[in-house]
C-alpha cells in the first residue's frame, strides 16, 4: 500500500466555502464591483503572450506596486494569491517543534500551513473581536517562530490602530518574526507607510492582495514587503513563473488606477454601512467592519443555524463561522445594494421570528 507522509495523512482538506448552485454567494469576500477597465484590457493585451512563460520576477508588477507605495521593488515578492505567500513563510521558518502563533480569530488557513509545515499553531484570546497585542505577548513561549495578524482581521473585519502593531513588533523577541497580512488594507483609512517601514528591521514582513479592493481574485495575485534576508528564504519555496502573464499585466495596471479601487472601496463601504444600520436597528451587536465583509453574531448557534437556512431558502449563501469557533454568527461578504438589503430585511425578520418561537 502506498502511504502519505505522515504530517499530510494527519491533514483535513482545507475547508472552501460551500458554492450553492442556486444561490447568490455572500461567502467568499469577493468584490462587488469589476477590476479598473484600465487591468481588462491589460489583461486581454496580454493574451497575445500566451505561447511564452510568464516573467519570473515579476518586474513590471513589482514596480507598479513599488511607485504607488514608495517602496523598493527588490524588496517586494509576488505569490499566487497571499496564500502562497503565508505557506513559503511557514515553511521557510517554522518546522517541527516550533510554533506560529496568531490572534483567537486568526486566518484558517494559517492552521492547514501549519500542518504542511509540520509546525504548531496556537492562538491567543481576543478581546471583542479584536487581536489583543497584550494577549499575544503573553502568550509568546521559547518555541514562538512566527506571530501572524490579520489587520484588519478576517472574519472579524476589526482593525488594531498602527500605534498598536508597533507596540507588537516591539515586544516580541528579535528572533521571532512578525507577519502582518493586509489583505483587507484598503478598507483601511491608516497610512500603511509606518508598517512597510517596519521590514527595515529585518523581522517583519507585510502582505497585500489584489483579490479584495482590486477585485482581481480570480487572478490569484497576492504580494509582500520582505527584509532582504528573509525574502531570499521565501524565494526559494515560491514556484517558478507562479503568476500567469495576463495575471500580471492585470494586477500593475490595477495598481496603477488608484481611482477605479478608491471608488470600489468608497461604494463598498457606503452598502456595508447601510446594511449594519438595518441590522443594528434590529437590535443585533456586530464588531466594526474595515472590510468589504461583516460578522454578524446571533443570540446562539441555533439562532445562527435557523437564520443561515431561512437565508437559503430565499436564495443566499452566507459563510456559516464554526470553523473558527464563532458558531454563532454567520459572516456576509457586501455584494450589490439591492441584494445586500434583502439579505438584511431577511436576517431581521428573522432575528424577529427566532425570537418569538414562530416559524422563520
Amino acid at each position: 500500500m502506498i502511504r502519505p507522509v505522515p504530517t499530510v495523512a494527519a491533514m483535513r482538506p482545507y475547508a472552501l466555502a460551500d458554492i450553492g448552485a442556486e444561490l447568490v454567494s455572500l461567502a467568499q469576500n469577493e468584490s462587488c464591483f469589476p477590476p479598473s477597465p484600465s487591468a481588462l484590457a491589460a489583461g486581454r493585451e496580454a493574451l497575445a503572450m500566451g505561447p511564452l512563460y510568464p516573467d519570473p520576477d515579476w518586474h513590471a508588477l513589482r514596480q507598479a506596486i513599488a511607485g504607488v507605495h514608495g517602496l523598493d521593488p527588490q524588496a517586494i515578492l509576488c505569490g499566487a494569491g497571499s496564500m502562497e505567500l503565508i505557506g513559503a513563510l511557514i515553511r521557510a521558518f517554522a518546522g517541527p517543534g516550533d510554533e506560529v502563533l496568531a490572534p483567537e480569530y486568526g486566518y484558517i488557513y494559517l492552521a492547514t500551513a501549519c500542518q504542511q509545515a509540520g509546525c504548531a499553531y496556537r492562538t491567543a484570546p481576543e478581546t471583542d473581536f479584536t487581536v489583543s497585542v497584550d494577549a499575544l505577548l503573553a502568550a509568546i513561549r521559547p518555541a514562538t517562530r512566527i506571530v501572524f495578524v490579520c489587520n484588519p482581521g478576517n472574519p472579524t473585519g476589526t482593525r488594531l490602530q498602527n500605534t498598536e502593531l508597533l507596540r507588537l513588533r516591539a515586544g516580541l523577541p528579535d528572533d521571532v518574526l512578525l507577519v502582518i497580512d493586509q489583505a483587507y488594507g484598503e478598507f483601511d483609512a491608516q497610512d500603511p507607510a509606518a508598517i512597510f517601514t517596519l521590514t527595515g528591521r529585518g523581522d517583519t514582513c507585510v502582505l497585500r492582495s489584489f483579490s479584495k479592493a482590486y477585485g482581481l481574485a480570480g487572478a490569484r495575485c497576492g504580494w509582500g514587503v520582505f527584509p532582504p534576508a528573509i525574502g531570499a528564504e521565501v524565494r526559494k519555496l515560491l514556484n517558478p513563473n507562479n503568476i500567469a502573464a495576463v495575471s500580471q499585466a492585470m494586477a500593475a495596471a490595477a495598481m496603477g488606477d488608484a481611482a477605479h479601487m478608491h471608488q470600489t472601496v468608497a461604494r463598498t463601504a457606503a452598502i456595508r454601512r447601510a446594511f449594519v444600520t438595518r441590522l443594528e436597528a434590529a437590535g443585533l451587536a456586530l464588531p466594526e467592519s474595515h472590510t468589504n465583509f461583516v460578522l454578524i453574531p446571533f443570540a446562539s448557534t441555533a439562532e445562527a443555524r435557523e437564520i443561515d437556512h431561512c437565508l437559503r431558502r430565499h436564495g443566499y449563501l452566507l459563510r456559516p463561522m464554526a470553523g473558527y469557533g464563532l458558531a454563532h454568527c454567520l459572516r456576509a461578504t457586501v455584494i450589490a445594494e439591492g441584494p445586500m438589503m434583502e439579505v438584511a430585511g431577511i436576517i431581521c425578520a428573522a432575528v424577529v421570528a427566532c425570537r418569538a418561537g414562530a416559524p422563520t
